[in-house]
């Protein structure tokens, strides 16, 4: 692609280089290849200039710099200059890579994007639509399922997923918009059609300078990300809804809300079972009851986020709402991986944070004949103040508690137990995460609920700068085996 082409017409083509032929674009200079365009973007510890020799000497054929960015004597390729480099990259990610599907449904929130989308990308499929969801787990799609890293990848990467998955037939896509890939403008240049809001409570403050770069980072999303006229889906019960809609509105969007207060979709009633709910619900005058194979009532809050998407990007209400009675959690995500001979079971669940946690404790306790028992750590090099809030938490909704290890990561472990431990110093405290799930396991009696919580769909832990194989699912089956003396 011709350089021109590929800048967009707002940006006038620099008078020195020439009008390059494009082969690719990376803001990875190890990646460059002869005909790459580099984008050196200014990073969180090293400035991407630094590195426009090794790409010129790999064969970059242009540049793309932050604007008064000072370059290197004697470039000769074109430099493009931009105030907001990583919006312009993703932008041209989306003109190079040309094609993506045709519906977008993206959902923002600090819990439940992973549940919804693949919520979502199940109802279309109920539908026979091709169907697909991004995120955190992971591409799953007509082709199967495939890895990704990161939850939003870098705008290149992402542009040729969207790219692969079009040319696949996928005409359908769910996909998660975290607050960093808001953040760092990596949706830029997605055509969504619908974006949807779950909640909003603290989280990824190690990253984020405040709790308002962080709602800000997710209102994005409605604000800048999709464009006018679009569908908004946002969840009438949460904090900071009525600033969603604010935004929604002013940016021309169809707006429908969802939940208790929803007039979009309202949740009429909810009566919990044992492994399910029951779920009255109202749309445009019209009563649906729906038995929800999942339990927790802010599942059934993020079902109902993933309907109006569903219906706002064009699907009947009635086949959508059929839809709901077949669905399957998210791996990682209140998911039931046990239920032991004496009426016990055993959740996982991705709860890393205070609110998170809270949700699931009170989503359970309905559910639970006997005690409420959870397992849970804090990571290392991540917000510590939500370290006691989460152990309060615990404190307050279970009747029995283990504190543990999640990812320590550069920290000390023992630190980091203790910083929770202040928040429910009577709870018990065992360090290797396997021992003590199976000791909660082992101590299980008649009806009681075990949830361990923090690490979800995660295959590996992290200690140090290495990644030790390991899953909560795994070792929830490896105590099974244990308690039924080796029998799985």
């Amino acid at each position: 692609m011709q350089l021109s082409a590929l800048i967009g017409a707002d940006v006038r083509l620099p008078r020195s280089g020439g009008d390059a032929e494009i082969r690719g674009l990376t803001a990875d200079s190890r990646a460059v290849e002869p005909g790459f365009l580099f984008a050196a973007l200014p990073g969180t510890q090293v400035d991407g200039v630094r590195f426009i020799p090794q790409a010129l000497e790999k064969g970059a054929a242009a540049l793309l710099v932050g604007g008064g960015v000072e370059l290197p004597a004697g470039i000769s390729v074109p430099v493009i200059s931009d105030r907001n480099p990583r919006r312009r990259l993703a932008q041209m990610a989306a003109r190079f890579f040309e094609v993506q599907p045709g519906v977008v449904a993206a959902v923002t929130g600090t819990n439940g994007k992973t549940s919804v989308a693949s919520f979502v990308r199940q109802i279309w499929e109920a539908l026979s639509e091709p169907a697909a969801s991004l995120g955190t787990l992971g591409i799953t799609g007509p082709k199967g399922e495939r890895a990704l890293g990161y939850t939003t990848p870098d705008p290149v990467a992402l542009h040729r997923e969207l790219a692969e998955l079009a040319e696949e037939g996928v005409t359908h896509l769910a996909m998660e918009a975290s607050s960093h890939g808001l953040a760092q403008y990596r949706l830029d240049g997605v055509k969504v059609s619908a974006a949807g809001f779950t909640n909003i409570t603290r989280d990824h403050l190690d990253y984020h300078a405040s709790f308002d770069d962080y709602f800000y980072a997710k209102l994005r999303l409605f604000g800048e990300v999709m464009g006018p006229g679009g569908v908004a889906v946002l969840n009438a019960d949460a904090a900071q809804f009525a600033e969603f809609e604010a935004v929604s509105w002013a940016r021309g969007h169809k707006v429908i809300t969802v939940g208790r207060k929803g007039r979009g979709i309202c949740l009429a009633a909810l009566r919990p079972g044992l492994r399910g709910q029951a779920l009255e619900i109202i749309h445009e005058g019209r009563n649906y009851d729906v038995n929800l194979p999942l339990i927790g009532a802010f599942q059934a809050s993020n079902v109902l986020v993933a309907a109006g998407l569903a219906i706002g990007c064009g699907a009947p209400a009635g086949g959508v709402f059929e839809a709901l009675g077949r669905l399957q959690g998210a791996r990682g995500r209140m998911e039931e991986v046990a239920h032991l001979p004496n009426g016990a079971s055993v959740y996982v669940d991705y709860a890393h944070t205070p609110d998170a946690l809270e949700n699931v404790l009170t989503a359970m306790r309905p559910h639970t004949a006997g005690r409420l028992v959870v397992v849970f750590g804090c990571g290392g090099d991540r917000d510590p103040g939500k370290r006691p809030l989460m152990g309060e938490v615990a404190a307050r909704l279970a009747d029995i508690i283990y504190v543990t290890d999640d990812n320590p990561r550069g920290e000390d472990a023992a630190a980091i137990r203790q910083a929770v431990l202040k928040g429910c110093p009577s709870a018990s405290e065992i360090g290797d995460r396997g021992d003590a799930i199976a000791t909660a396991m082992k101590a299980l009696g008649k009806g009681d609920l075990l949830v361990v919580a923090g690490k979800g769909h995660e295959t590996g832990q992290i200690v140090g700068d290495k990644t030790i194989p390991f899953s909560d699912h795994q070792a929830v089956q490896d105590a099974v085996r244990e308690i039924a003396g080796g029998v799985a």
